[in-house]
């Protein structure tokens, strides 16, 4: 399965088989775990065999079932920590689902086990994200269409409307979508801009979200065709 391949099968997932990690998807995880929090100057941690965080009151109102394996999700305090986790942690959810295996991203239905994780003192936990083997692949949700979200018209380029469609396809607190793309006039002999924004919401994790949409966005358009603004 290639990544594009993986924005469009994977969805959320809340109920997981009692079956452990192989020890081949375990160990390509924290290969790629390493990877990623080198690149993003995170301090991402898998946790397995470890039920007793998806088995509280939380976990039972956000309707987890089985999550034995997670991903603890912590960095280093910063203003653009929510934005990292999300831009990074999305390169490890589709990977996942590269391999065969579902996930959920986790803000607020679990309960932190200490011990199970390190966290130094500058450090602090964003999220959680569950990871398994699905008892089901998820169900699709209804979402935006590409002009609620972005500055789309006839005139667009190709790749900026697949970056739009890739990142309509990241998950988002409850599926708030609060976030934007614009496509800027491009400057002499530089590529085409892009603005990527995020919007008010009351759920909060707009940040987290913007930084799982760029990921998306980045894999639908193509890096060649663009740059941040």
């Amino acid at each position: 399965m290639t990544l594009q391949e993986a924005i469009q099968a994977r969805h959320s997932v809340r109920a997981y088989k009692a079956q452990p990690l192989s020890d081949a998807d375990a160990c390509a995880l924290t290969e790629k775990i390493a990877q990623l929090n080198r690149e993003g100057g995170l301090h991402m941690q898998l946790i397995q065999n470890e039920p007793k965080a998806f088995l509280g009151p939380f976990a039972r109102y956000g309707k987890f079932r089985g999550v034995n394996d997670y991903i603890v999700m912590i960095g280093r305090k910063a203003d653009d920590l929510d934005e990292r986790i999300g831009y990074y942690g999305e390169q490890l959810v589709l990977y996942a689902q590269t391999l065969g295996l579902n996930t959920c991203w986790v803000g607020l239905s679990y309960t932190k086990i200490p011990g199970t994780y390190v966290l130094n003192e500058d450090e602090k936990i964003a999220c959680y994200i569950s990871i398994g083997y699905g008892e089901t692949q998820g169900v699709t949700h209804k979402i935006k269409r590409i002009d609620q979200v972005s500055n789309i018209s006839d005139d667009s380029p190709e790749w900026f409307r697949r970056g739009v469609e890739a990142a309509l396809l990241a998950p988002t607190a409850i599926n708030q979508q609060k976030f934007s793309f614009e496509l800027l006039p491009a400057e002499d002999g530089q590529l085409p801009r892009v603005l990527a924004q995020r919007h008010f919401s009351l759920v909060g994790y707009t940040q987290m979200d913007l930084g799982i949409a760029k990921y998306h966005f980045e894999l639908g358009a193509g890096t060649d065709n663009f740059r941040w603004a």
